[in-house]
């Protein structure tokens, strides 16, 4: 459970880290409460996964999931350019993220 937990809480970051910039200093209301929900959500559901699953290997998944996703949507959405440097770099973090799980 603590896995599925901490993926949904990776996804969550990127949503945060997505409406963040979008929120525009918190000068627009919409992204600005998808922001503090979503950072709510995703840093709660952390706090649960590193109650049965070491701090390290949390963290490091959490963030290369919301990293990855974040990117991912941005060179998706246009907002930054996509290249087949930055797509395998990108792979290379999921992939990293899967051998810690592997490895656990």
């Amino acid at each position: 459970m603590a896995w599925i937990v901490l993926v949904l809480s990776g996804v969550l970051e990127a949503v945060w880290a997505t409406a963040l910039g979008k929120a525009a200093g918190f000068t627009r209301l919409a992204p600005s409460i998808v922001f503090l929900v979503a950072l709510t959500l995703s840093m709660a559901g952390l706090a649960y996964a590193m109650r049965t699953l070491p701090i390290g290997t949390s963290y490091a998944i959490w963030v290369g999931i919301g990293a990855a996703l974040t990117v991912g949507y941005a060179m998706v959405s246009g907002t930054e350019t996509a290249s087949v440097v930055k797509i395998l770099l990108i792979a290379g973090i999921v992939a990293c993220v899967v051998g810690l799980k592997v490895l656990h």
